[in-house]
């Protein structure tokens, strides 16, 4: 399980939030599952109970989610080729259609 529990000490719904996420980490634990955490630096209730942390810095509300997407992209990077996966050509991906079939407008009589 990946648990994103940051921090933000001004925000009660922040914290409601948190709260709810240790208490789910705690759970998965109980039945015996590995939780990596991505929490703010100096959080000590989502460590506590993680098996692995990475840890970002604080940041303005708007940059957290660019902060986060980092190290998923990397985890899920990584679990993909220890898995095996072909991570330069993904399943189930639609085919883009070619440009070249689509009509330029230099060829559109009106």
């Amino acid at each position: 399980m990946v648990v994103l529990a940051t921090r933000d000490d001004s925000d009660p719904e922040a914290m409601t939030a948190l709260r709810e996420s240790v208490s789910n980490i705690k759970e998965v634990k109980a039945r015996d599952g590995i939780v990596i955490s991505i929490v703010t630096t100096g959080d000590h209730l989502a460590r506590e109970a993680s098996d692995h942390i990475i840890e970002l810095p604080p940041a303005p509300e708007l940059l957290v989610p660019l902060l986060e997407i980092i190290p998923l992209q990397l985890l899920a990077y990584h679990i993909a080729v220890r898995r095996g996966c072909d991570v330069d050509q993904p399943r189930n991906l639609a085919n883009p259609s070619p440009w070249s079939s689509r009509p330029s407008s230099a060829n559109i009589e009106i």
